[in-house]
């Protein structure tokens, strides 16, 4: 029995011929073609659709308030907080001059960054209360010295400027992605740089304008994932099968959230942000913004998935070449199910953390879980999550499958063999992914069953053992 594994392990270690080699060359051509068959028209038409919806750029019926513009006397600036006391408020200088008593608050003695001497700035309530202004931070604040003169001109706390900590975090997240994934990790940066900017320049602007938000949203999207996927991991099969299980969970997103928009009423008001939009540009679509984002919020997650349910396919190929169509399905997808089990959780997480103040004022509210869930507060957020989970969950199976059958025709064909001298007992790599899949300790795997045909089934291990 050893001794027949021995001679099927070197069998399969052999190197090919050049008719194997040419052969292997011409069925990945042949591949390679089919792809490209279906996603170069696809690109196509993306592109195109994109400089049909592409926006004009003319914001000339659009005024948007600054919130750091000042009224004509005042001034926005900078300073350097030097010492922060409890003291008189100097905003109630002209109740103490009428014979009032003054209110006490913090106030942040702020040396100016164009100089002079310091300067008290008034804290507000809310930050008083946070304490999270000290000496040493870089602050900006109301000037109102050209409207209120003498002594007790006030000096108001508008914000932190923030610009040096997440210049310096952005820095070492590129230094960190760098290092640790050297050319690759840099063009994943620099293919970030070019969705930030598709987004800025082509999302944004053209929903400002009225554009139909799901078009826009969906080839917006497309566009970034052809760029992103094939930049930061190259031209390959296994890069085009995971952008065509990309485009299928968009597609499915977009669907769901048109339909789910429309449904479920969700209609985007409520809040500052959404007056000031409508106020500013009466063609804007909140619930049209809503679709939009619901689509562009799976886009990281989904990429996510489907490029590694695609490399995974590639890994068991190469590891076991002679594994059978259905058996490779199978074992990719456990991969995928845990997969989809953490990416859950993932997605659920992310927007909880990214509400956690709405969450837990809601929360604080007499009402039962499924009116607060169901709310306008939450339920934008429970549709994100829902229906960016059911588009990422649909589209590993469809991933999975479109890699299993390109990688029979792409794939090595040659196998991973071991040497003629390796023991009959000793497992080999084809037995490691057979463990992993299977589910089976690798040593109790043949090494030459793996490298001669198939990963075995559960059966087939069971009833080695018995034997």
């Amino acid at each position: 029995m050893g001794h027949s594994h021995i001679h099927a392990s070197a069998a399969a270690a052999s190197p090919p011929g050049p008719e194997q080699n040419a052969a292997v060359r011409g069925t990945r051509r042949r591949a390679n073609l089919l792809l490209a068959a279906i996603l170069v028209p696809l690109g196509v038409i993306t592109l195109v659709a994109m400089m049909l919806l592409w926006p004009s750029g003319d914001r000339s019926g659009i005024a948007v308030a600054n919130p750091l513009a000042t009224a004509p006397g005042t001034s926005m600036d900078v300073g350097t907080v030097q010492r922060v006391l409890l003291e008189d408020c100097p905003s109630s200088q002209p109740t103490v001059d009428a014979g009032g008593e003054a209110q006490q608050c913090l106030v942040a003695y702020t040396q100016p960054d164009a100089g002079g001497s310091a300067v008290p700035v008034e804290l507000n309530p809310e930050i008083a209360r946070s304490g999270q202004v000290e000496p040493g931070d870089s602050i900006r604040y109301l000037n109102l010295e050209g409207v209120i003169s003498g002594a007790g001109a006030p000096y108001i706390f508008v914000d932190f400027v923030r610009t040096l900590p997440v210049a310096a975090l952005a820095v070492l997240y590129a230094v960190v992605v760098v290092s640790v994934a050297r050319w690759r990790g840099l063009r994943a940066i620099i293919g970030l740089v070019g969705a930030l900017f598709v987004l800025a320049q082509f999302m944004l602007p053209g929903l400002v304008e009225g554009k139909p938000p799901l078009l826009l949203g969906l080839v917006g999207s497309v566009v970034i994932m052809f760029g992103v996927l094939y930049f930061a991991h190259g031209f390959s099969a296994r890069t085009s099968t995971a952008l065509l299980g990309t485009i299928f969970g968009l597609a499915i997103t977009a669907l769901l959230a048109a339909w789910s928009t429309d449904t479920a009423n969700l209609t985007g008001v409520g809040n500052d942000s959404s007056s000031a939009l409508i106020n500013a540009a009466p063609e804007v679509s909140l619930s049209g913004i809503i679709l939009c984002g619901l689509i562009i919020s799976g886009l990281g997650v989904l990429n996510d998935v489907t490029i590694t349910q695609s490399s995974a396919v590639w890994e068991l190929y190469e590891l076991a070449p002679g594994t059978s169509t259905r058996r490779l399905f199978t074992g990719a997808m456990r991969i995928g199910r845990d997969h989809i089990a953490s990416t859950v959780y993932t997605i659920a997480f992310a927007y909880a953390g990214a509400a956690l103040p709405l969450l837990i004022l809601v929360s604080l509210q007499d009402s039962s879980l499924v009116s607060t869930l169901t709310s306008g507060e939450l339920a934008e957020e429970v549709v994100r999550t829902l229906v960016g989970s059911i588009g990422l969950v649909l589209a590993i199976p469809v991933t999975t499958l479109i890699a299993v059958l390109v990688v029979k025709v792409v794939g090595q064909g040659t196998g991973s063999g071991s040497s003629g001298n390796q023991h009959d007992d000793a497992p080999t790599p084809a037995a490691l992914a057979a463990e992993e899949v299977q589910g089976a300790p690798a040593a109790e795997i043949p090494a030459g069953q793996v490298t001669e045909g198939a990963l075995p089934s559960r059966r087939e291990l069971r009833e080695q053992r018995q034997g």
